[in-house]
Parts: C-alpha cells; structure tokens; sequence
C-alpha cells in the first residue's frame, strides 16, 4: 500500500510540474500576444499544478 501511495505521489509530482511549466508558457504567450484571456487560463493552470504537485508531495510523506 505504501508502495502504491508513493508511487502515486511521484506521479503526481511530475503530472503537477509538467502542468506548471505549460501553464507558464502559456501565461508568456498571452502576455506576447496581448492576449488576457490566454493569459490567465496560463495562471489557472499553473495552479492547478502546483496543487496537483503538492498533493503528490503529500502522498509522497505519507508513505514514508
């Protein structure tokens, strides 16, 4: 189980930081282009995560 939870955790680390980077780029495009609307679906992803990172750190400590 402890397995499986830290296995989990990981996962959701690298999906969270993947999602922040884009969520970056994102936000930097939208402000290239001057576009507000892109801009803030970038902040929301980023969000969303750092969320799902902290969550995976979470799982991570939990099965220690």
């Amino acid at each position: 189980m402890a397995d499986n939870l830290r296995d989990d955790g990981i996962e959701n680390q690298v999906k969270g930081a993947a999602k922040q980077v884009e969520g970056k780029i994102r936000n930097a495009v939208g402000d290239i282009t001057d576009n507000e609307s892109e801009q803030l679906k970038g902040k929301a992803q980023d969000l969303k995560g750092k969320a799902q990172r902290k969550l995976g750190e979470a799982e991570s400590d939990a099965a220690e």
